[in-house]
């Protein structure tokens, strides 16, 4: 099944899974360096994630440039609402909001 998010702009973002070999790719292309840059890969993470954005495919990067073009593209809306749906809120965060404590 295709997952389907939509950000704050109202795009929909198709996601992809991103499995062991896709991640392997990802430390490849963006080198030593960036591979130990938390923050960088986490944004580099989520934004690979994006398969396309209202219908319009976007392939997996294969480079450094090719994850950053993504994220541009993305913009924070687009990031935080994939952020959104590969990160589960925490059991007490929803427990919390449900006010059933």
């Amino acid at each position: 099944m295709v997952e389907v998010v939509t950000d704050k702009a109202g795009r929909k973002i198709q996601l992809r899974r991103i499995g062991v070999l896709e991640q392997l790719r990802l430390y490849k292309a963006l080198g030593p360096q960036l591979s130990i840059n938390d923050m960088y890969m986490s944004v580099a993470m989520t934004a690979s994630a994006a398969a396309a954005i209202d219908d319009v495919p976007l392939p997996f990067p294969v480079n450094e440039a090719g994850f950053e073009a993504i994220a541009e593209r993305l913009g924070s809306d687009g990031i935080e609402a994939i952020e959104a749906f590969l990160v589960p809120p925490k059991l007490a965060d929803v427990v919390a909001e449900a006010g059933n404590c």
